[in-house]
């Protein structure tokens, strides 16, 4: 593979998180973007889906398929159930920023919250490192830094900038 192509699947790979700081640190930009008439969450949502999709092709160009060692399984399905569970107890609205978007969320304790920080970016990070059997590692490398930064860019969250609820 060519050193263009290198670089356009790392670029696939890391596009989502600049939407992401973007959302989680300018909500009401993103509020004001959306309108009253469409809810800032479900277009959140929308968008993601479209950026994984990008991320997906984008290690698949790069993947040499084969049947993947047992462990890899393991952890696929390990960090997708914890994905699969984030979604199921935060719904649209908790797994994509509602909270930044004025909704009320309400807190969750139950398994995997209280027992694993961040489910959804461990459950990630856990089906990167099963696909680590068929993609090289500096694109999976790439993929976790983006989920670690941000990590680290929601471990505050400053009220303030908050998004003013539309009515």
């Amino acid at each position: 593979m060519g050193a263009a192509a290198a670089v356009a699947v790392g670029i696939g790979v890391v596009l989502p998180f600049p939407f992401y700081y973007v959302l989680w640190n300018y909500p009401q930009a993103w509020m004001d973007l959306c309108g009253k008439e469409v809810d800032a969450s479900h277009r959140m949502a929308q968008i993601a889906h479209a950026l994984k999709a990008i991320q997906f092709v984008s290690l698949l160009s790069v993947a040499s398929l084969s049947w993947p060692p047992w462990y890899c399984v393991l952890l696929f399905v390990l960090g997708q159930f914890l994905n699969f569970k984030v979604y199921q107890l935060l719904g649209e609205a908790g797994t994509y920023y509602g909270v930044r978007f004025g909704k009320i969320v309400p807190w969750v304790t139950e398994f995997p919250f209280g027992y694993i920080k961040d489910p959804q970016y461990v459950g990630s990070i856990l089906s990167l490192l099963a696909c680590l059997c068929w993609v090289p590692y500096p694109y999976i490398f790439l993929w976790i830094l983006g989920y670690l930064f941000m990590i680290w860019v929601e471990s505050t969250e400053d009220p303030s900038t908050r998004a003013k609820p539309l009515h």
